[in-house]
C-alpha cells in the first residue's frame, strides 16, 4: 500500500496498521520481549541477547522508537531504551478494541 493511500482510511485503521507493521518482524518482537522481560532501560545489551549485528538491532530499535513503542535516552556514548508506557498502553487498548469487534456468538460461517 503506497503512502498516498492512507487518506482513504480512518485514523484508527491507519494507526492499527502502523503498529502492526512494527510487530511484523520477529527481531522487533524479540527486542520488545527482551525489554518487557527486563522491565528497565537497556543500554547495549540487546545485541548479545538478540543475536544480530549491532547495525541490524539499531535499525529495528529506530523503527520501534519511530512508532512510539519504545523510547530512548542518550547517556554519554550509549543510548538506553525502554518501553514507552503511555504509548504501549494506548496501542494495547487499540488492539483490544479491534479484536473485541469480533462477536462469534452468532457466527454462521463456512
Amino acid at each position: 500500500m503506497g503512502i498516498t493511500k492512507f487518506d482513504k482510511f480512518n485514523k484508527r485503521q491507519n494507526k492499527i496498521s502502523l503498529v502492526a507493521k512494527a510487530f511484523a518482524h520477529p527481531a522487533r518482537v524479540a527486542i520488545l520481549q527482551q525489554l518487557l522481560k527486563l522491565n528497565t532501560c537497556v543500554c547495549g545489551d540487546l545485541v548479545h541477547e538478540i543475536g544480530l549485528a549491532q547495525a541490524t538491532v539499531s535499525q529495528h530499535l529506530k523503527e520501534l522508537k519511530n512508532i512510539g513503542l519504545i523510547k530512548g535516552t542518550i547517556e554519554g556514548t550509549s543510548v538506553c531504551y525502554c518501553i514507552d508506557d503511555k504509548n504501549w498502553t494506548e496501542f494495547k487498548q487499540l488492539f483490544i478494541l479491534f479484536f473485541d469487534e469480533y462477536d462469534n456468538s452468532n457466527v454462521q460461517c463456512c
